[in-house]
């Protein structure tokens, strides 16, 4: 037992008081007359034994009276099991990610987190709640209820590291209590680290009652035809035993295509035909499980030409007029005297073909053209100088060298299908077709994937990107003298086709919401003008970088919510954009057993708030003291009145 007043102990010294007065009873004697005394000595002596056992019953319990009176003032506790730890601040991490949209024995799972915490949260606890997207540091249960009902999903991902990060960051003199409400979708093992000697971690892990989900994973162009875009429709299926589920297209709110998906296989493509003209729309599908990723939106524009330049022997790049035709590009060629650097930073793609020496000028301008989403294409010739092969590679920012020449015949054997120059091409994997071959080619140092190879697992053709342009390396020259790779259309055509395309000119125009993908959208900007991004629902400014003739455009986290949007500027229209969610999230099955590693898992929100006062809060006892002391003066009543 603990008194948080022991200075107040000193007052049971008062207990003098009354073995005083029983000890001198300071009463002034009256003599009574009486006409017989006869029977006086028997009853004295009865008298005195009573009075006597009356006088120490009194004392008892007046002494008994003033101590547990003075104890219930000194507010006696017994103290708490976790006594150490009373101290502690509160922190609430309450994941509202997509994945707690599943449904679990009483709804949806962070409908159900938000209503166990409104009615278990203590009214006079101070906690700090933070979110996927929200902090409120230091309220309480009340001042957040508000908030707590209004909560949204959110477009970013649950980052466990993001959020301890901030939780660490907050001041504070006292150790943490950290509750954790989370489902753990896409969490690995050890997501949360190794306990903290002044941090507790607890857990609450909803659990979702069916894990199946369908997902619409992607939109993209398959390929484009005459008359017609042929797009393709990625959907997966999580789980098992799935029946047909109806999937469709709309542009501008109108029903353009449907169809049933049959999930023979989890992962399914779908191709669809949509004419060749702007489109501003969705695919949707409907399933019983997840709805944000029910929903892909996407937009598409007129396809424009693409510029396209090659710089080098007009020998050596006749093929190109035969691939770049005069339908679809833009095309001219430069022999390296007559080159107009003015001419380069329009353009879409340049291909640097079998140039002697590179000039520095020409480094420069190249560099400059990629930093602004220009696909460069640099193929070497069998006399090129090395060394400004290299500084150029070095200036576009790839992780590639060109060393010595290699006289060896060898063939290109090898297609990466998964890379995304080839992703949209071919139907389906072959290894089956006339290998082309070269005659000799450099020795190369890269760590950059490879997209064909050798017969000897060297790279013949690596690509890299800076997230708005593709620089493109071949590790030969393909004249006819080295090579017969032009004469392969299986490969020829689609390769520098592909690598010649603007993906803001001709692709789908998709993003995804937090992805920071920049996006360039071509439009003469004064130098105090600025585009806006809007939907009629939901507006913002995105970070803009004029360059040039174009704007690239950077939209961290927004929007806030996925759907069509359009670019504008001073309120007229520029382009259409569509956002999507992160599909991170589809997956209820991808969580690792043991995410919450060595720390403390709990059933529910009102075992844990129950579990944390039992264990923190001391347990005062001054009231029993203060009944005592009423029972005790009831006691003495009861001695006066009934003792004779």
């Amino acid at each position: 037992m603990h008194f948080k007043h022991p200075e107040v102990l000193y007052f049971l010294f008062l207990l003098l008081l009354p073995i005083l007065v029983h000890l001198f009873q300071l009463r002034r004697f009256k003599t009574e007359y009486f006409t017989n005394v006869r029977f006086l000595s028997e009853l004295v002596v009865q008298t005195r034994k009573s009075s006597k056992l009356k006088k120490y019953l009194l004392l008892f319990t007046r002494l008994l009276l003033l101590a547990f009176l003075i104890l219930a003032f000194t507010q006696p506790y017994f103290e708490a099991k976790d006594h150490k730890n009373a101290t502690n601040e509160l922190y609430i991490v309450l994941d509202n990610s997509f994945s707690m949209q599943a449904k679990g024995k009483k709804g949806e799972l962070l409908k159900r987190a938000v209503q166990d915490l409104l009615e278990n949260a203590p009214e006079n606890s101070n906690f700090s709640l933070i979110t996927c997207t929200d902090n409120f540091w230091n309220t309480d249960i009340k001042s957040v209820q508000k908030e707590l009902q209004n909560l949204s999903y959110s477009a970013t991902p649950f980052q466990p590291e993001r959020v301890l990060a901030k939780i660490k960051a907050h001041p504070t003199a006292f150790k943490k209590d950290i509750v954790v409400i989370s489902d753990g979708v896409g969490l690995g093992a050890n997501a949360f680290g190794e306990p903290q000697p002044n941090e507790n971690l607890y857990f609450i892990i909803p659990e979702a009652e069916k894990t199946n989900n369908v997902a619409i994973d992607s939109v993209y162009m398959h390929q484009t035809l005459d008359q017609f875009y042929e797009i393709g429709v990625a959907v997966t299926a999580y789980g098992n035993d799935f029946k047909d589920i109806p999937l469709a297209i709309y542009n501008k709110g109108k029903l353009v295509a449907k169809t049933l998906v049959n999930f023979k296989q989890p992962k399914q493509q779908l191709k669809f035909n949509l004419p060749k003209e702007d489109f501003h729309g969705y695919v949707t599908l409907n399933d019983n499980a997840l709805e944000y990723d029910n929903t892909y939106y996407f937009s598409l524009s007129q396809p424009q030409k693409n510029n396209v330049i090659s710089i080098g022997p007009s020998s050596a790049s006749a093929f190109l007029k035969k691939i770049y035709t005069p339908e679809e590009f833009n095309y001219s060629h430069y022999e390296l005297r007559n080159l107009d650097y003015n001419a380069i930073e329009k353009q879409d793609a340049i291909i640097v073909n079998e140039l002697q020496d590179i000039p520095s000028a020409l480094q420069t301008t190249l560099k400059a053209f990629v930093a602004k989403g220009g696909n460069v294409v640099l193929i070497p010739g069998a006399n090129s100088n090395r060394t400004a092969l290299n500084a150029l590679t070095k200036a576009l920012g790839g992780d590639y060298s060109y060393g010595n020449w290699k006289m060896e015949e060898q063939l290109i054997s090898k297609i990466n299908f998964k890379h995304p120059l080839y992703r949209t091409v071919f139907e389906k994997e072959t290894n089956n077709f006339q290998y082309p071959k070269t005659k000799g080619s450099y020795t190369i140092q890269s760590a950059l994937p490879s997209v064909l190879e050798y017969n000897d697992q060297r790279s013949f053709l690596s690509a890299t990107t800076n997230g708005i342009a593709q620089i493109y390396f071949f590790a030969a020259p393909i004249n006819s003298d080295n090579s017969n790779f032009c004469n392969s259309p299986y490969l020829i055509v689609p390769t520098f086709y592909t690598m010649a395309l603007s993906a803001q000119k001709t692709g789908i125009n998709a993003l995804i919401i937090g992805d920071n993908k920049p996006f360039i959208t071509n439009s003469m900007l004064g130098k105090d003008e600025i585009v806006s991004v809007t939907n009629g629902k939901e507006s913002f400014i995105p970070v803009q970088q004029i360059m040039n003739q174009k704007v690239k455009l950077t939209f961290n986290d927004h929007p806030n919510t996925a759907g069509n949007f359009q670019i504008d500027r001073k309120g007229q229209f520029m382009e259409n954009l569509s956002f999507n969610y992160a599909r991170t999230e589809s997956n209820l099955n991808n969580r690792v057993a043991d995410f919450v590693n060595e720390h403390k898992e709990i059933d529910s929100a009102d075992r844990l708030f129950d579990t944390l006062q039992a264990d923190r809060n001391d347990t005062p006892i001054w009231k029993w003291f203060l009944i005592a002391s009423l029972l005790f003066i009831l006691l003495e009543v009861a001695i006066q009145k009934w003792v004779k």
